[in-house]
C-alpha cells in the first residue's frame, strides 16, 4: 500500500538560491523599479557569457522573444515558417501574431526532436513549389538538443535561418556548444516553471549586432531617437523589469548545480525503471548534455497496457502532479489547416510518443524522499495496469 501525502509534489516549482532579495532588496533601495536598470544589462550579459553568445536582451517571456526574432527576420503576412510539431503551442503561435503560416516537422526517435530527414523532404517540396519558408523554428525539447549540425545543413544549403527554441535547454550542449548558439537566433525561458526562473521572461540571443539593436528597439515601443514621442513603425512593450532581472541575476549564479540536481533526478528515475518492462526514458544523443529540464518517459509494452492520462489521474490522486507529453501542433484544432511532414511517410513519431508518453517531477527542489513516493506509486500504478489487463 503506498502512502498518500499531505503536500503536492508539483512538477517543476520554482526553486530560489536565496540571494535574490538581496538584488530585489538593491533595486527597491536605488529606486530602479522600472523597466530599465543595471540589473536589465548584467543579466543579458550573464546570460549572453554564460551560453557563447554575442550580446542577448532581456524580454518579457520566451514567447515574446520568438515573436521579435520572426519580426527581426522579416516574417510577415503569407509568409511560411517551418516549425517543430512536438511542443507547446508558445514555440508557433508568434508565427500567427505576424500573419505566417507554420508548417510542422515531425520528431526523430534519437532525441525526440526535429526530425533532419523530414526537415529535408519538407524544404523539397517547398522549393519545388517555389515558397521557400522565412524561418526555421527548432525546438529543444525538455532539455534535450536537438542533431543540430544535420538540421543547420539542410537550413545552410537552402539559405534560410534558424530560430533555436531554447526554453527549455538552458544549461544544455551539443558538440560541447550551448544550445541557443547554433542558428542564427536563439531564446530562451524564464518562466516559473524552467531551470531557472525571473518569475516570468525570456531571453534573445544572437551574434549579430544589428539584429540585437533592432530587438531592443521593437521590444521598447519602436521609439525613434527624437525629443518628441516619434514612431515610424508599429513596436512592442517587451521589456523585462529591472526587478526581475535581479532576480535571474541570482538565478544564474546557481544554473549548473540546478541543471547537475534534475540530471541526478533523472538518473534515480532510470535506474528505478531500468528492469520494467516497455518503460523507456528520453534518450541522451550522442554528443549531447542534456539538462533534463523534465524526465520524460514512454510506456509501450503489452505489459504496460496504459495511458499517459491514467496515470496522471492516478498519480495526481496521491498528490504527484504529472502531465502528459506535449499534443503535436499538427494535431491542435488551431493549426488543423496547417501543412505537417512526418518523420517517414509512414512513421509518426511526435504522435506515438504523445500516445506513450508521461512527465515526472523534476524541480531541483525534488527531495529522496519525494521522489521516492513518486516512483512507488507510479510502479504501484503499472502493477495495477497490468492486473487489470489480464483480468
Amino acid at each position: 500500500m503506498v502512502k498518500k501525502l499531505k503536500q503536492r509534489i508539483l512538477l517543476s516549482p520554482p526553486h530560489l538560491s536565496g540571494e535574490e532579495y538581496n538584488y530585489v532588496k538593491e533595486a527597491f533601495d536605488s529606486n530602479w523599479v522600472a523597466p530599465a536598470g543595471p540589473h536589465l544589462q548584467r543579466f543579458e550579459d550573464d546570460i549572453a557569457s554564460y551560453v557563447g553568445s554575442s550580446g542577448a536582451v532581456a524580454l518579457q517571456s520566451g514567447t515574446s522573444a520568438i515573436h521579435l526574432a520572426l519580426k527581426t527576420l522579416k516574417v510577415g503576412e503569407g509568409d511560411r515558417v517551418f516549425c517543430s510539431t512536438f511542443t507547446f503551442a508558445a514555440s508557433a503561435n508568434p508565427i500567427r501574431y505576424l500573419g505566417a503560416e507554420p508548417v510542422f516537422i515531425d520528431s526523430e526517435p534519437d532525441t525526440w526532436n526535429m526530425s533532419p530527414q523530414a526537415l529535408a523532404r519538407a524544404f523539397s517540396a517547398s522549393m519545388t513549389a517555389g515558397e521557400l519558408p522565412k524561418a526555421v523554428i527548432v525546438v529543444h525539447l525538455y532539455g534535450q538538443p536537438a542533431k543540430m549540425d544535420e538540421i543547420m545543413a539542410v537550413c545552410d544549403a537552402y539559405h534560410v535561418p534558424v530560430i533555436e527554441d531554447a526554453a527549455e535547454s538552458l544549461g544544455s550542449k551539443y558538440l560541447n556548444r550551448h544550445t541557443g548558439t547554433f542558428g542564427k537566433i536563439g531564446i530562451f525561458s524564464f518562466n516559473g516553471n524552467k531551470i531557472i526562473t525571473t518569475s516570468g521572461g525570456g531571453m534573445l540571443v544572437s551574434d549579430d549586432p544589428e539584429l540585437l539593436d533592432e530587438t531592443l528597439y521593437l521590444a521598447t515601443q519602436a521609439k525613434q531617437p527624437a525629443l518628441h514621442y516619434q514612431h515610424n513603425e508599429i513596436g512592442y512593450n517587451y521589456r523585462l523589469s529591472n526587478v526581475l532581472a535581479g532576480i535571474g541575476r541570482a538565478q544564474v549564479k546557481v544554473l549548473d548545480e540546478r541543471v547537475n540536481i534534475r540530471r541526478a533526478i533523472h538518473r534515480t528515475y532510470a535506474e528505478a525503471f531500468a528492469d520494467v518492462p516497455g518503460i523507456s526514458f528520453m534518450p541522451e544523443y550522442q554528443g549531447s548534455y542534456a539538462s533534463r529540464w523534465l524526465t520524460a518517459l514512454v510506456m509501450e509494452s503489452s505489459d504496460t497496457p496504459t495511458s499517459p492520462e491514467r496515470a496522471v489521474r492516478y498519480l495526481a490522486e496521491r498528490q504527484i502532479e504529472a502531465r502528459p507529453l506535449w499534443k503535436p501542433l499538427h494535431l491542435q484544432p488551431v493549426f488543423a489547416d496547417s501543412l505537417y511532414y512526418p518523420h517517414s511517410p509512414n512513421v509518426h513519431v511526435a504522435e506515438r510518443l504523445f500516445d506513450k508518453g508521461l512527465c515526472l517531477p523534476s524541480g531541483s527542489s525534488l527531495t529522496i524522499d519525494e521522489q521516492t513516493h513518486v516512483i512507488n506509486c507510479l510502479k504501484a500504478y503499472l502493477k495495477e495496469e497490468s492486473a487489470r489487463e489480464v483480468i
